[in-house]
């Protein structure tokens, strides 16, 4: 199926891809058929949202957050290939969980972005993962995720 019409049926929008935060690219292609996006993180239309997971926020919320995340790799994936109709299936996805002391759930936190691509690309091509607690994300986020497509040939 058509990745445009399959977002539409589910009724999903990709926002506009963020600019950068610093001295970086937001994706990078290498292996010629691989990219590398950068991490992106939650925020869609300005929405402030700071604070750690386990403190502030719930795994619930963190989900939401995940999935924002993913919304925004995909934005900026989209404006370096400029169709994710080319998209054969994300490999590796990286998912950073701002997360209090105590806090022991970033696997569930990273089903979030794991499931909106499983829902878009098929649950057969869902990436490799890690999930990892830390103490502070940049501007104080909650959640930050980068990944590694592979493009159709």
């Amino acid at each position: 199926m058509n990745i445009d019409e399959k977002m539409k049926e589910l009724n999903i929008i990709l926002p506009p891809a963020a600019p950068k935060g610093g001295v970086y690219s937001s994706c990078q292609r290498f292996a010629e058929n691989l990219v590398y996006v950068s991490g992106c993180g939650p925020v869609i239309g300005g929405e402030q949202i700071e604070g750690r997971l386990g403190k502030e926020y719930t795994t619930k919320q963190g989900q939401k957050w995940a999935r924002n995340s993913m919304l925004n790799v995909l934005a900026a994936l989209k404006a370096e290939v400029g169709d994710l109709n080319r998209v054969k299936k994300a490999v590796k996805i990286l998912v950073f969980v701002a997360s209090d002391e105590n806090f022991t759930e970033q696997p569930q936190v990273a089903n979030g972005g794991s499931e909106l691509l499983a829902e878009l690309f098929g649950a057969e091509n869902v990436p490799a993962r890690s999930a990892i607690g830390v103490n502070v994300l940049p501007g104080n986020i909650p959640v930050e995720t980068e990944a590694i497509f592979e493009l159709k040939a």
